[in-house]
């Protein structure tokens, strides 16, 4: 394998917390400044290089968006009141803001300057944790998001000579957006992890969902049954996700960490801990350096338990990804939990735990239970996908 040496890098500009929907809505800005304090706190921030990329111009925007879409964005981030739903702008998930084109552009170009730093070999892994806005559509918003800057970063590494890239998704909700943009192109493996469709927004990611006709099997969809917690859902990435890389050998792993998998998340239903969503995040840095020379592309996502969940969360990531991971009973500084009550007067959690390091799991190839509701939904991914890539289901 070969070894990459660039340093890490953490995309920041402290300009993103300007994406921000209004009071009430909630996907808080808040989120990403915390993380970024956090960060900082734990001296993080001298392991990766912090780098502020150029907002995503409009040749790069169009490398997944259409023309009008852009227009509309841009019309609407200069006089929100315009805005009327139309291209999914002005909707109750998504009302135009003022300046919303310039920062969805600059949450798009920091993606797209961790997959040009990845590639080049200037960074061997990269985080964006403003990114994974894997929701938007090619021509509309859709779920919070309005650029879709994890299609826009593949479709750039695509641009640059990539001829296999991976995307593994585990945000709660669906990778919508992201399999829709590769859809029809054999090159780009979408794998997403998420809540079953039956019980949750945006109603997508059926098992059946394989890609076009000329690149059946390139997307892949685990769709998890309400209620999932630790065990099972590290089972079902272990039973589908290894594989499936070790098969398509991507040149560059491109993943997503919504943090909305966790049990106090308010807008899903699953069970997973912080401690979870952390081996998962160790497990595709090693994924990454098993098939992708190391190339890693890690961006965030969905997360609306703004101080107990998300800033540990991602915070865990940049850590993973600069080679210093933080352990899990690491005391947070009281410097940044006073940050947090400033910010917000809630009180900030204690250490970044929840409690449950190390987790288990029983590994697929032990066997399974077919009247298991879990396993029921792994089989399913597995009997959809494998045989179209001409593994064993």
């Amino acid at each position: 394998m070969a070894v990459m040496s660039g340093r890490a890098q953490l995309m920041w500009d402290e300009a993103v917390t300007g994406y921000d929907f209004g009071r009430d809505h909630p996907m808080d800005p808040v989120r990403l400044a915390l993380t970024r304090k956090l960060v900082g706190a734990l001296g993080l921030d001298r392991e990766a290089h912090v780098v502020a990329a150029k907002p995503a111009g409009e040749s790069t925007l169009r490398l997944v968006h259409r023309e009008d879409y852009i227009e509309a964005v841009k019309a609407a981030s200069a006089d929100p009141a315009s805005a009327d739903g139309s291209y999914g702008l002005g909707t109750l998930d998504d009302p135009a803001f003022a300046g919303m084109h310039e920062v969805s552009a600059l949450i798009a170009g920091q993606s797209v300057g961790a997959a040009e730093a990845v590639w080049h070999g200037d960074a061997s892994h990269a985080v964006n944790f403003a990114g994974g806005l894997h929701h938007a559509m090619p021509g509309s918003a859709s779920g919070f998001c309005v650029y879709n800057d994890a299609a826009l970063a593949i479709a750039r590494l695509l641009e640059l000579g990539a001829e296999r890239v991976a995307y593994v998704d585990v945000d709660v909700h669906h990778g919508d957006g992201v399999q829709a943009a590769f859809w029809e192109d054999p090159r780009v493996l979408t794998v997403s992890l998420h809540e079953h469709p039956r019980t949750l927004f945006p109603q997508t990611g059926w098992p059946e969902e394989t890609g076009a006709e000329r690149a059946e099997g390139s997307a892949v969809n685990v769709a998890l049954p309400a209620g999932t917690g630790d065990r099972g859902w590290l089972r079902a990435f272990h039973a589908v996700v290894p594989e499936l890389l070790a098969d398509f050998r991507p040149q560059v792993l491109v993943t997503q960490h919504g943090a909305d998998t966790h049990f106090e998340d308010p807008l899903a239903h699953l069970a997973v801990s912080l401690d979870a969503q952390r081996a998962v995040q160790l497990a595709c840095h090693d994924l990454a350096h098993e098939y992708a020379d190391g190339r890693w592309v890690a961006l965030g996502g969905g997360g609306y338990a703004v101080v107990e969940v998300v800033p540990r969360s991602w915070t865990h990531l940049v850590g993973i990804a600069a080679g210093r991971p933080v352990e899990p009973e690491t005391v947070i500084p009281e410097s940044w939990r006073q940050e947090v009550y400033a910010r917000t007067r809630q009180l900030g959690p204690m250490r970044m735990t929840d409690g449950r390091w190390p987790v288990s799991w029983a590994d697929w190839e032990a066997g399974y239970d077919p009247a298991d509701r879990l396993d029921q939904a792994i089989l399913a991914t597995r009997r959809a996908v494998f045989p179209l890539r001409g593994l064993l289901a």
